[in-house]
């Protein structure tokens, strides 16, 4: 054990006397969460829609079966209360739900009809886009079913916004900034770590020492663990108090979840130091493996959703997606943990995978 300790503190040595890989570790996650927010306006498809309907007439079956018709929404489901359409919200089933008041038809005419868009407006670019477009096609079809000679107010839907009422960019990038962050640091970080002593031919010298290999290996994993852990720290302090982004849900289970990532994190990086013998080819590989698929395919700017057949079952494999789309149900819209229990579990499945590969390769490699 006392060999164990030496080994870390042998590693954050190395890591503190590097100012470069300091500002990395330390800077860049402070530089991310302050200045990525930007937010980029994506193309509205698939959108999963939910109707309650008490009146159920003529106009709105034909509103409805116009917004299904269109290339934009999907109607899923239809309920019955309101109960009913909350449910759904908090377990991610719908994502917006369209409203109708009672006796919708007869208000049509007197122009005292009411219809509600309800959204989730955790990422709040993409909930301004559809709400805008299913507004359009509700005025559009409102306006078809009148009369040529009857002259009433447009028909204008009232928007709710759940979750991200005020419409913070912030609320839709921290949690992305959160896992792009932290796969980066602990994969890149840990992969060029163990390389670096490959290539400088030192890790002859550790394999050697009396410490068993597994735990030279453990050892550098360790201070990105540590490291990690404090930027996961920083980015929450910065994200409540600078950006009011609130933590909803339990900040318990938020860390929990994170540090499970983590780790998977830390078992990619194990991975690629195993199948790579530089340190510019474990950057490469980082780089082309981590850090654009994290960007593209994980909901991080765009939504998964609109993404083709092809592109969502990749993204089903990268580990960032399940963890930023647990960030947000935890963090910003306060679910109980019940309902991330499925991103957990391909985490923890994923963590195990990664792991045991890893672990075969690397001692195949030493042998």
């Amino acid at each position: 054990m006392k060999q164990f300790i030496a080994f870390v503190k042998k590693e954050f040595y190395h890591i503190f006397r590097d100012r470069r890989t300091m500002l990395i570790l330390l800077g860049m996650p402070v530089v991310e969460i302050i200045l990525f927010g930007f937010a980029i306006s994506t193309e509205v498809k698939n959108v999963r829609l939910a109707v309650l309907d008490p009146s159920n007439d003529v106009v709105t079956r034909k509103i409805i079966d116009r917004l299904d018709a269109s290339e934009y929404f999907t109607v899923t489901t239809r309920f019955h209360s309101p109960q009913e359409m909350e449910t759904a919200f908090r377990k991610n089933k719908i994502d917006m739900a369209i409203v109708f008041g009672e006796r919708f038809a007869d208000g049509l005419y007197t122009g005292d009809a009411r219809v509600q868009l309800i959204v989730d407006a955790t990422d709040p670019n993409m909930s301004t886009s559809q709400s805008n477009y299913a507004a359009s096609i509700v005025s559009s079809a409102g306006q078809e079913m009148l009369p040529p000679n009857v002259s009433v107010s447009r028909l204008t839907p009232d928007v709710k916004l759940l979750y991200n009422p005020q419409m913070k960019s912030a609320y839709n990038f921290v949690p992305g900034v959160m896992g792009l962050i932290l796969m980066l640091i602990c994969a890149m970080m840990t992969s060029i770590s163990i390389v670096r002593e490959k290539e400088t031919g030192t890790m002859e010298v550790l394999l050697v020492s009396p410490v068993r290999p597994l735990f030279i290996v453990l050892a550098k994993a360790v201070p990105y663990f540590v490291l990690s852990f404090v930027n996961l720290t920083t980015i929450l302090l910065l994200s409540v108090f600078v950006l009011d982004v609130p933590v909803v849900g339990s900040l318990f289970w938020l860390v929990m979840v994170s540090l499970l990532f983590i780790f998977v994190s830390l078992a990619l990086g194990l991975l690629i130091s195993s199948v790579t013998s530089t340190q510019v080819a474990a950057m490469l590989a980082s780089g082309m493996i981590l850090m654009m698929p994290t960007m593209v395919l994980s909901g991080m700017i765009f939504p998964v959703e609109s993404m083709p057949v092809i592109l969502r079952a990749i993204s089903d494999i990268i580990p960032a997606r399940w963890y930023i789309q647990a960030v947000r149900k935890l963090m910003i819209e306060g679910v109980p943990v019940v309902l991330v229990l499925k991103e957990i579990s391909i985490l923890l499945l994923m963590a195990i995978v990664l792991i045991t590969i890893s672990i075969k390769k690397f001692k195949y490699r030493l042998e």
